[in-house]
């Protein structure tokens, strides 16, 4: 153990102790009400530049600002015992607020899983008391609380807090233009981003950078706008400054791009074989935009790109990327941050004591989710100690982190107001917001039999069957159970069944409506359903949940369409287009191979 060992333990003590306090007294502080539900905490005398705060702050509080953990359970201070004792497992402690003073961390990263996210209101509270948690440790520098609010397919804060169109889905809005796609693109993150701040979350892990050139991509695909590397980035520049004009910091992903890769770097080494031309002119448009757009920090990829350095090593790890192509080409200054290094494509080549350290080497600054945060600390600091890092290459990451919490109003004003939550979360100007821009992402790819849009008098009874792939956080439920409830309000008689179900009971009905998710290439459950469907006389519609790429690997129908996603706006998109309740406008932001070009789709 390092010599500060005994420091460390007092500061953890202190603290939980100071926040504990600073918790009981939290109503006798002075505090100014924000509009946006947040409000001025306590305020350092005198403020400080970034500067002037670093220099005040040891090596090893240096070291913590760099260090962005997950965390176990719902408060700062009194987790669940289970979540207790999951943190001591695996982090050698039994709350957020040790982990805090321990190792003086930069950021938390919030995950449904780790039981960090039950309602917007706990979160705001645990917000709150991480704050109070940074506050009480050593020189007092607030936390960057982040999480990945992708919206769509990744969606980790769910109702009552606004569901809007993923990224995909919002790709396919340009019917009605690419400036008004663009623009859907902004109040969407605009939304997004001012829901997060009423929540003490001032860093997202959005939007996504890549350019999904590939079906197969397993990690990518609907998280993407799409495949043409300009319409990307448009769409990437407009949320960077929809999330950053709401005052969170916008982190555009995964660079120098992911979009053409067919292994998940969870749990692979993905290999991107893009030469550096087609690097140029796929993969780098979009971040090259959001650099230009003043994104506020750049998230690396577990991948290896040969073509931008031969070492074999990944991206995050790799100088020639991190620095001389992002740094040095792009002139991007603002924060990178590595993706979690808890994934499997990070850790192959080297040990968790090695990728920290690598990480900086290369040109990172914020390291996210280390397996081991004591191990990641300890090898970061005796890297410093033994000349292989220098305390000014720590110092240049620092003063960027500290920037940026400067920038996005933390030294300000970290803390915010739950009691105001509903003014900021999940209101009925957001929720309308959101339903006008889903309108304009269902694609409809096929109608050769004219059968869409119903006709409720013509075509009352519907089966609506198939896939009920795990709903994202906060829908209403599984998806064929939504949209027979959505279909019902709009005047028809339907009926959700599961799909073993469904041809026995097609001939009691007038229509078959089959939601499919990420079909396979060959024989697969959805591709006998339909054409046991077909082939029982069924009229059929397919709408696909996920990927659009389904309906060609499907027997052919009398009607296609695509949501890119299932949350219940897309939902409710999807059946006011089936119902003719709107017209389709959506337009596919990717080919289909062998079956539709890009930009393809049909309306009425």
């Amino acid at each position: 153990m390092p010599n500060h060992a005994s420091r460390r333990s007092l500061l953890s003590a202190a603290a939980v102790a100071a926040v504990a306090a600073t918790g009981a007294s939290a109503a006798a502080l002075p505090r100014t009400v924000r509009p946006g539900g947040r409000r001025a905490g306590p305020l350092p005398v005198p403020r400080e530049t970034p500067r002037q705060v670093m220099a005040r702050m040891s090596l090893e509080e240096k070291v913590g600002q760099l260090l962005v953990s997950r965390m176990y359970g719902h408060t700062a201070t009194a987790p669940d015992p289970a979540d207790a004792d999951t943190f001591e497992a695996e982090l050698g402690v039994r709350s957020a607020a040790e982990l805090i003073a321990r190792y003086h961390l930069g950021g938390i990263i919030y995950f449904g899983w780790a039981d960090n996210i039950r309602s917007p209101l706990q979160v705001a509270e645990l917000s709150n008391g991480l704050q109070r948690a940074a506050r009480a440790d050593g020189a007092g520098v607030p936390l960057l609380l982040t999480t990945d609010q992708e919206h769509g397919a990744v969606n980790r804060i769910g109702k009552p807090a606004t569901l809007l169109p993923g990224a995909m889905a919002l790709g396919a809005a340009t019917g009605a233009g690419t400036e008004a796609a663009a623009d859907g693109a902004r109040r969407a993150a605009l939304i997004a981003g001012t829901e997060l701040a009423a929540m003490g979350v001032r860093q997202d892990y959005a939007p996504v950078a890549d350019v999904n050139v590939n079906p197969a991509n397993p990690v990518i695909g609907v998280r993407s706008f799409g495949a043409d590397p300009r319409a990307v980035a448009a769409l990437v520049a407009a949320q960077v400054r929809g999330y950053q004009g709401a005052g969170v910091a916008a982190t555009v992903k995964h660079f120098p791009g992911h979009g053409d890769t067919d292994t998940d770097s969870h749990i692979g080494l993905p290999v991107m074989r893009h030469t550096r031309a087609e690097w140029e002119e796929l993969d780098e448009p979009p971040f090259r935009a959001a650099v230009e757009a003043g994104v506020d920090a750049v998230m690396t990829a577990h991948i290896v790109f040969a073509a931008l350095d031969p070492a074999g090593d990944p991206a995050t790890l790799s100088h020639p990327i991190v620095t001389g192509i992002l740094r040095e080409r792009l002139g991007f200054t603002g924060v990178v941050v590595t993706d979690s290094l808890r994934m499997a494509g990070v850790r192959q080549k080297y040990g968790d004591d090695r990728v920290p350290v690598l990480a900086l080497k290369a040109g990172c600054d914020q390291l996210l989710d280390p397996p081991d945060v004591g191990l990641a600390y300890r090898s970061v600091l005796a890297a410093v100690r033994a000349g292989e890092l220098t305390e000014a290459r720590i110092e240049e990451s620092v003063l960027r982190i500290l920037e940026l919490k400067a920038r996005r109003g933390l030294f300000e004003d970290p803390y915010v107001v739950p009691a105001r939550l509903a003014e900021s979360v999940g209101t009925p100007e957001h929720l309308a917001a959101a339903d006008a821009v889903a309108a304009g992402t269902t694609t409809l790819l096929a109608n050769t039999q004219g059968l869409l849009p119903l006709d409720p008098v013509r075509f009352p009874k519907l089966l609506v069957t198939g896939a009920d792939p795990a709903s994202p956080t906060g829908t209403s439920g599984p998806p064929t159970t939504v949209l027979a409830g959505e279909l019902g309000a709009l005047g028809f008689t339907a009926t959700a069944l599961p799909g073993g179900r469904a041809v026995a009971a097609a001939p009691d009905h007038d229509v078959v409506l089959v939601c499919t998710y990420n079909v396979p290439e060959g024989a697969s459950t959805a591709y006998n359903l339909v054409r046991d469907l077909v082939a029982a006389g069924a009229r059929v519609v397919t709408l696909a949940l996920r990927n659009p790429y389904d309906p060609a690997r499907l027997p052919p129908v009398a009607a296609a369409l695509a949501a890119y996603s299932w949350t219940d706006g897309e939902l409710r998109a999807a059946a006011r287009v089936i119902a003719g309740a709107h017209r389709p406008t959506g337009r596919l932001p990717v080919p289909v191979p062998g079956r539709w070009p890009l930009g393809h789709g049909l309306t009425y």
